[in-house]
């Protein structure tokens, strides 16, 4: 009674347990794709229809690519004079990325001809873009290296299109969303391209360290292939200049992390921006409004407009001047038009009152001023008591503002050195800092404030000691639990301060903080500007607040603090005087570490589940292959998982293994061996590697299995049932497990492999097996009623479909079926066997899926998918299913490789966690090979 009690309450334990898991990683997922900040972006709108030219390829090019093709982008009048192709602009091409379209360079297209117009076409781009037909690069990386092939074709014929003009151009500026980035990166990778044919390489959201989901081996290997390139050969891209750019935590299918290109040391033409760390945008995009997000396409218009070369009419050839216009437009703005080398001193003289300030803090409202005014700020008298000079104007224009003087009389400054390029852009107003060590040379600042007739702006400066607005903010370490919360006050005098973040360097740590501010008088403020910075990386984030107000700032990292770094993040509190702010940092509800992990974990490694899961099937799996071995019955899935699936199994050896990878004599052993590396030792190189992460993606995988079993075993369940009350089936005989009918099945379903698409021929096979087990189930259950009634009355059939559904339902009892007869306790062990591989065999049909929706969506131009990832696998995987599916459990019982086939899952599981992680097309050979050998149990 009490072991019976006993086993009775460990699965409901068990269903709580994983249930609670499960919940968890949903809450995770929800919060990786729903809770982010509203879209800052507007949409981008057309003025005229625009109108994509399909240009003429050559007939040898458009033969080899039949579902490529080429497109100039128009609008209107623009759209009619370039039916010619007579063309005199800069060209620019647009590779859109996976399941892109070439329509999504209208926005581009649409705000350059705008801006065009603006300065009377003196200068135009011509926009270009690639028709991939909508391909699924990011998850079949086989046509990868033809999309490349094809651009490099593009790239050419767009140069010849020029050839005539007097301006023509000798490069391209290339555009890439998304996996069209990382195409554009590979077009270097060719073998007779010439690095002088792009100059000017900007990727929006693009994948540059490793693939999102790595599902086929070719994706992998282009990757690999492209990046080792740039590194090795960083000295011929000397003159390309690269700017990628990263949506920021709204785009969940790209994390930003993966956006920064690879930094090199000598390598200082490549730049990576995040784009809520943008001037003038300050918004993060997600994956798709990053092509049409008006505020980042304007700015990068901007920069190509700011990019030309007056000389050449076409983008300038100098690095240098590339790298400081995309600094001026993508990482520090500072509110002036940019200039390539501007004047460096200027004379301040005229018509304006001169007023000298002797105070350390100066604020000025101007409205409709009719007389322009200098400030004069002496610095002798401050420079003992003081160590920075901060302003802030609240006038957005670029005109210059702030100068620094060597002399004065009393009323001008022969020479001035123009100070507002130190200047930066945020949000509402433009600040200076600064450090008043940098300028011995300087008797004074001055700011100039022109006439203003109608505007209203302010003006605000102070002298200020660095230290004394500085304050540090503790953040939560690796195990604090519960509500770890800190609070600032800050009663604001100044107009600046900075609260320093301690110890937050790494990408597992997330929290929020939250600033409440309340002023003494209620008169009218401007909007305080909170900034997150990060040193290390340009992914800053800008928030805007009334006063008074609650602000909630979200603070996490895209990318871990490098090792050689020891700079602090910062958050900087552009505030009002008068007023009070109230810094906190609560990690509310999930301030216990456990919940945080878990959202940083399904954020970072999601792509990783379909691993953790798989190994918890198979270490189940193998447990029931032992207890079928030691008692004859074949436990219950759940149960057996319960028992079986625990991550001491797995987890240790893959941590010393690890570990021992640091030691030179292992890595030369294991390189002897021919191994390939570990995942885990290559994630820990990207930073992406947590403590405790593979832990708890084991459990996570161990929660989300039970329920993929409980999920199967009820469908199965519903269906057996169903199936009993309508159709009453046929004896079946017991025959061979291979006859010439299957046989014949086998070799048609290894031609559709062989000859269409591996991954078609997997789904055929599966659902064959969908439907075999239960047919033999019901079949033997329907079977045992008739041999059991005694055959005098008939019976009629509503009491066999009763008894028939009785017997099913004691499936799922933890209790042996009912023995009074051999065969449905037989049949009952069968088809838990069944079930558990059809766990297993749903994941293979899941991982080959994308390769059959490429195939699906190509066919009309090609019927053999080529290359394909699963041809071999396919042919192999036919052969056994043919003959498990018509196998049971008492051949399998009586074998003499059981006790092998019992053991192999163990190993298998612990290889596939080292080896799969990051190569999930590595799973389903792992997969197969147990499966050969229970095929092998069934026939020696």
């Amino acid at each position: 009674g009490a072991m019976g009690r006993a086993s009775r309450r460990l699965p409901a334990l068990a269903a709580l347990f994983y249930g609670a898991l499960a919940a968890l990683v949903l809450l995770g997922v929800r919060d990786v794709l729903f809770l982010y900040e509203e879209n800052r972006c507007s949409m981008t709108y057309m003025y005229e229809y625009p109108e994509y030219l399909k240009i003429k390829l050559p007939k040898k090019i458009a033969r080899r690519y039949p579902a490529y093709e080429l497109y100039l982008y128009g609008e209107g009048n623009y759209a009619e004079e370039n039916k010619n192709l007579l063309l005199t602009g800069i060209p620019v091409l647009f590779l859109p990325g996976n399941a892109g379209s070439y329509k999504q360079v209208r926005s581009l297209g649409s705000i350059a001809l705008r801006k065009a117009e603006d300065v009377d076409f003196k200068y135009h781009f011509n926009f270009f873009s690639v028709n991939f037909n909508e391909e699924l690069v990011a998850l079949y990386g086989g046509s990868l290296q033809r999309q490349t092939k094809f651009v490099y074709e593009c790239i050419k014929v767009i140069l010849k299109l020029y050839r005539d003009q007097e301006f023509a151009p000798s490069s391209v500026a290339i555009v890439g969303h998304s996996m069209g980035g990382l195409v554009a990166r590979a077009l270097l990778t060719l073998k007779n391209f010439k690095p002088e044919l792009i100059n000017l390489l900007i990727t929006q959201a693009t994948p540059h360290v490793a693939p999102v989901m790595p599902l086929d081996k070719y994706l992998t290997d282009f990757y690999t292939a492209v990046n080792n390139h740039w590194i090795l050969k960083a000295q011929d891209l000397r003159n390309l200049t690269t700017l990628s750019v990263a949506g920021g935590f709204r785009d969940y299918q790209v994390r930003s992390g993966l956006a920064f290109l690879p930094r090199l040391s000598q390598h200082d033409s490549a730049l990576s921006v995040v784009s809520s760390a943008v001037p003038r945008a300050w918004a993060s995009t997600d994956h798709l409004s990053i092509v049409w997000c008006k505020e980042l396409i304007l700015a990068t218009i901007r920069a190509f407009f700011d990019l030309i070369d007056e000389n050449s009419r076409q983008i300038t050839g100098d690095p240098k001047k590339r790298m400081s216009v995309l600094n001026h437009h993508f990482v520090r703005h500072p509110a002036k038009m940019f200039e390539e080398n501007p004047e460096a001193f200027t004379e301040l003289t005229g018509t304006f009152m001169w007023i000298t300030v002797k105070a350390s803090k100066w604020t000025y409202s101007v409205y409709n001023d009719s007389d322009g005014k200098y400030f004069a700020f002496p610095l002798a008298s401050h420079r003992e008591s003081y160590s920075h000079f901060y302003c802030e104007n609240s006038m957005l224009d670029t005109s210059s503002w702030i100068y620094g003087c060597m002399n004065t009389n009393s009323s001008t400054c022969l020479e001035a050195a123009d100070l507002s390029w130190r200047a930066e852009l945020l949000p509402t107003t433009k600040v200076v800092m600064l450090k008043l060590q940098d300028y011995p040379s300087l008797s004074h600042f001055v700011i100039q404030v022109p006439p203003a007739v109608g505007n209203k702006y302010m003006l605000g400066c102070e002298f200020f000691k660095e230290d004394s607005r500085t304050v540090q903010l503790p953040v939560t370490h690796l195990f604090s639990f519960g509500l770890s919360s800190s609070k600032i006050l800050l009663n604001s005098t100044g107009l600046l301060y900075n609260v320093q973040l301690q110890h937050f360097n790494q990408i597992y740590q997330a929290f929020k903080i939250y600033i409440d501010s309340h002023c003494q008088s209620l008169k009218e403020r401007k909007p305080s500007v909170y900034r997150l910075h990060i040193p290390w990386s340009h992914e800053d984030s800008i928030t805007v607040a009334k006063v008074p107000s609650l602000a909630e700032i979200s603070a996490k990292l895209h990318i871990a603090q490098p090792h050689n770094d020891s700079s602090l993040p910062e958050l900087n509190i552009y505030s009002s005087p008068d007023c009070q702010y109230e810094v906190s940092k609560t990690v509310l509800f999930y301030s216990c570490y456990p919940f945080i992990l878990v959202f940083q974990i399904v954020r970072f490694h999601a792509g990783a589940f379909p691993v953790y899961i798989v190994s918890n099937i198979l270490l189940t799996y193998g447990g029931q292959l032992s207890t079928l071995r030691s008692t004859g019955q074949c436990s219950d899935f759940s149960l057996e998982l319960v028992r079986t699936a625990k991550p001491y199994k797995v987890e240790p050896l893959i941590s010393i293994v690890v570990f021992l990878q640091g030691f030179n004599w292992f890595r030369e052993i294991w390189e002897s061996l021919s191994l390939p590396e570990l995942d885990a030792a290559v994630l820990s190189s990207q930073d992406a590697w947590f403590p405790l992460v593979s832990l708890i993606l084991f459990l996570f995988g161990t929660g989300i299995a039970y329920w993929s079993g409980v999920f199967f075993s009820t469908s199965l369940r519903l269906f057996s049932s169903l199936w009993l009350t309508l159709i009453r089936p046929t004896v079946l005989q017991k025959d061979k497990l291979i006859t010439p009918r299957r046989l014949c099945g086998m070799i048609s379903l290894a031609l559709v492999s062989w000859t269409t698409c591996g991954a078609l021929a997997v789904l055929i096979i599966y659902l064959q097996y969908l439907f075999k087990p239960v047919h033999v189930f019901v079949t033997s259950v329907f079977h045992f009623q008739d041999s059991g009634h005694s055959k005098e009355t008939p019976q009629n059939t509503s009491t066999h479909t009763v008894e028939a559904q009785s017997s099913v339902d004691s499936i799922s009892e933890a209790s042996q079926p009912p023995s009074n007869s051999p065969t449905l306790a037989e049949a009952v062990n069968s088809l838990k066997m069944h079930i558990t591989i059809l766990n297993l065999f749903t994941w293979i049909v899941l991982l080959n899926l994308p390769s059959l929706i490429y195939w699906l969506k190509n066919l009309r131009y090609n019927v053999r998918l080529d290359p394909d990832p699963c041809r071999s696998t396919a042919i192999i995987l036919v052969c056994i299913l043919e003959i498990l599916m018509n196998s049971s459990s008492s051949e399998v019982k009586s074998s003499k490789l059981l006790k092998i086939a019992a053991k192999v899952p163990l190993p298998l599981s612990v290889a596939m966690l080292a080896f799969g992680r990051m190569h999930l097309y590595r799973v389903p050979h792992f997969l197969i090979f147990s499966l050969l050998l229970h095929m092998l149990c069934c026939i020696v």
